[in-house]
C-alpha cells in the first residue's frame, strides 16, 4: 500500500530518484494517481515544470516540506456560466 502522500511533501521517485515537491494530484476515471512533482529551481535560478508520476512509485521524503498560506479561490471562472 502506498503511503498518504499530501500537497507539499517532499518526495522522490523510486524508480529514478527524481525528487521535488507534490505540487498536484491527478485522479482518471480509471482510478491512475499521479502526483505533479516540482522540481526545485535549476543553476540559474529558473522554474522547473513539474513531472507527473504514478503513485505507486512515489515516496515522501519529508512531511510537509513546503506550505504556504493561501486561500483557495475556486479557480478561474471568466470562462464560466453568466447569469
Amino acid at each position: 500500500m502506498t503511503a498518504q502522500i499530501n500537497l507539499g511533501d517532499k518526495v522522490r521517485c523510486k524508480v529514478t530518484d527524481f525528487e521535488g515537491i507534490a505540487w498536484s494530484r491527478i485522479e482518471y476515471l480509471n482510478g491512475c494517481i499521479q502526483i505533479g512533482v516540482k522540481p526545485k529551481v535549476d543553476k540559474d535560478g529558473k522554474l522547473q515544470d513539474a513531472v507527473y508520476i504514478d503513485i505507486e512509485q512515489i515516496e515522501v521524503v519529508k512531511k510537509d516540506a513546503a506550505t504556504i498560506n493561501a486561500r483557495r479561490s475556486g479557480g478561474d471562472f471568466t470562462s464560466g456560466p453568466r447569469k
